[in-house]
C-alpha cells in the first residue's frame, strides 16, 4: 500500500484472530540501512508467523532522504524533528503528516534507527518517560522484549519525533539504535528482526512464548534530565578539525579521561576532549571531520548492570 510514491509505501499483515495493531517504521533517516533491511526481511516472514492482530511495516519512511543517501530529505528537513508535519508543506512535512496518521491509528509503535553515517551507537531500546503509568509500563515491556544490552528511558519533552506523536496519542512507543558508520552490519539486521518477532510473541500476536533475558543483566537507565535523549547535543566539539578518538564503543570511562583530540590539519593544533562524566561510552562520532559544536559522543551514567534512575 502507498500514501503516494513520493512519500512512502507500507505493507499490512493480519493474523487470523483479533489483536493489537503494531506499526513498525524504518528509514526515518535515509542513511540508516540496516533497519530497512530488517523491515524487508520481516515483510517476507510475517505472513507465515502472524496469528493475531495486525502489523503495518514502513520499510523506507523518508524516501527523498533515502534517494539522497542522507539523514535529511530533499528539502533539508529532518523527519525526526518535523512530526506531526503539514499536509500542505514541503516533502518532509507532508511525509511527517502521513506518518503521524499511521501512528495515531496504531496500538504500538517501534521506530528502528542506527547512528547513520555520523555515529556508532551501542545497541539500545529507548522510550520516553510517559506521564501515564500504564503507557510507561507497556513501553518498558516492549523495550525488554528486544533483549538489547541497554534500555534507556528519557524525559518526555522533545517535540517533532515519531515518539512525541505517539506520546500525545497515548500509543506505547519505543525506538531502537544500534551501530552506524559506513558498510553494512548484519548483526544489526538480525537483532532487529529477532527483536520484533520476540515483541510480537510477547503481545500474543505470534503463538509462541517470548524469550526475555533477565533485566538484571542489562544496563537500564530511566533518565529524567532535561534533553537526556538529545544525542546531537552531547559532548560538543571545542573546535573545527579532524576528530581522533581515544575510547571505544562500550568502554567504561571516568570523568576527565581523554575522549580524543580535534586536530586542525592547517595549523597543527591539537585540542583535547575529555569525558564529561563517569559511565558507559554508548555513542561515538564516526565521521571524523567535525565543526565546533558537533557532538563527539555520549556517556550513559552507568557503571554496573541493573536499573538506575537519574533526576539531575
Amino acid at each position: 500500500m502507498s500514501v503516494g510514491a513520493e512519500f512512502f509505501e507500507y505493507k499490512k499483515f493480519s493474523g487470523g484472530r483479533p489483536g493489537p495493531r503494531l506499526l513498525l517504521i524504518a528509514g526515518i533517516h535515509g542513511d540508516e540501512y540496516e533497519p530497512m533491511l530488517a523491515a524487508t526481511a520481516l515483510i517476507e516472514e510475517l505472513p507465515e508467523l502472524l496469528s493475531a492482530g495486525e502489523v503495518v511495516v514502513v520499510p523506507v519512511a523518508n524516501y527523498s532522504a533515502y534517494l539522497g543517501q542522507a539523514r535529511c530529505g530533499a528539502d533539508g528537513l529532518d523527519l525526526a524533528r518535523t512530526c506531526p508535519g503539514d499536509l500542505n508543506g514541503s516533502i518532509t512535512e507532508q511525509t511527517a503528516h502521513h506518518l503521524s496518521e499511521l501512528i495515531r491509528n496504531s496500538d504500538y509503535l517501534v521506530d528502528m534507527h542506527t547512528g547513520g553515517l555520523m555515529y556508532d551507537i551501542s545497541p539500545l531500546a529507548g522510550y520516553m518517560l510517559h506521564p501515564s503509568a500504564e503507557v510507561l509500563e507497556k513501553q518498558r515491556q516492549m523495550a525488554a522484549a528486544f533483549n538489547l544490552p541497554i534500555m534507556w528511558g528519557t524525559e518526555p519533552g522533545p517535540e517533532g519525533r515519531t515518539l512525541s506523536v505517539a506520546r500525545d496519542a497515548h500509543v506505547p512507543a519505543i525506538y531502537l539504535e544500534y551501530g552506524g558508520g559506513t558498510g553494512l552490519r548484519p548483526q544489526v539486521i538480525k537483532a532487529y528482526k529477532e527483536g520484533v518477532i520476540n515483541l510480537l510473541k510477547s503481545l500474543r500476536m505470534i503463538d509462541s512464548p517470548p524469550d526475555i533475558l533477565p533485566l538484571v543483566n542489562r544496563y537500564w537507565v530511566e533518565d529524567h534530565r532535561l534533553d537526556s535523549g538529545f544525542l546531537q547535543g552531547k559532548m560538543p566539539s571545542p573546535a573545527d578539525g579532524i576528530f581522533e578518538k581515544n575510547v571505544g564503543i562500550g568502554n567504561q570511562v571516568v570523568q576527565g579521561q581523554k575522549w580524543g583530540s580535534v586536530i586542525n590539519p592547517v595549523s597543527g593544533e591539537h585540542t583535547p576532549v575529555y569525558a564529561d562524566m563517569n559511565g558507559l561510552a554508548f555513542l561515538i562520532r564516526d565521521i571524523v571531520k567535525v565543526k565546533k559544536g558537533d557532538s563527539l559522543g555520549g556517556i550513559l551514567p552507568v557503571q554496573e548492570t541493573g536499573k538506575i534512575v537519574t533526576c539531575q
